[in-house]
């Protein structure tokens, strides 16, 4: 089964570069394309994708605010959103992984480094830009909220062990394979910490985790 993927970036000749390049990929489907992020929506509703590769910078309205838009009107239907930016740096891409983007690449980046993140975050995962790891987690870390509330409390050891796990940036597997676990167990009990926090996907449970100083 083919993971359908919508392009959103202002720059035509960009957008078809990169269509040309997901496109050749027989498990990736180009279903639809936009060039501003007030588009975003109704290209969503329109082509139902699993992600969103979508430039960070537009005219009319941004990356960042585009992703806040799909989850305030989707939740947990909204698709995985992939976002392109200039900089390993840019604040704005930071601030899009706390609207609810699943990672951000360098538009330089390899072709196989972008397939290999769409691939990464349509399976849950996320993905930053080698260069900005420590730029969020500072970032978040400095935003601390302090002790994390009661609904951490409901999580039993395991639980809170996974979640340290998750925030360090291990995939289901290496979980797995630290804990002496099932791959599909450990999946299980990353869905019942991010239901018991209230929280959307594993980069939302990363955010928890820096801020409430628990890795």
């Amino acid at each position: 089964m083919s993971i359908r993927v919508a392009l959103v970036d202002d720059q035509p000749l960009f957008r078809a570069g990169i269509a040309m390049v997901l496109g050749s990929q027989p498990d990736l489907e180009i279903v639809g394309e936009a060039g501003d992020g007030d588009e975003v929506l109704a290209l969503v509703e329109r082509t139902t994708p699993d992600v969103v590769v979508m430039d960070v910078r537009m005219p009319r309205v941004d990356g960042v605010a585009a992703t806040a838009a799909l989850v305030a009107a989707l939740g947990e239907g909204a698709p995985r959103v992939l976002v392109l930016t200039t900089f390993d740096l840019d604040e704005t891409a930071l601030s899009a992984i706390e609207a609810g983007a699943a990672g951000f690449v360098l538009k330089s980046a390899e072709p196989e480094l972008l397939l290999a993140s769409v691939r990464a975050v349509a399976a849950g995962n996320q993905v930053v830009a080698a260069g900005a790891t420590r730029a969020l987690v500072e970032r978040f870390r400095a935003r601390g909220r302090g002790a994390p509330g009661p609904e951490y409390e409901a999580l039993t050891p395991r639980e809170r062990e996974i979640l340290r796990r998750t925030a360090q940036g291990l995939s289901n597997a290496e979980i797995a394979a630290a804990e002496h676990l099932a791959e599909g167990t450990v999946k299980t009990h990353v869905s019942r910490v991010l239901a018991k926090l209230g929280l959307r996907d594993r980069v939302q449970l990363v955010v928890y985790a820096y801020e409430h100083d628990l890795v």
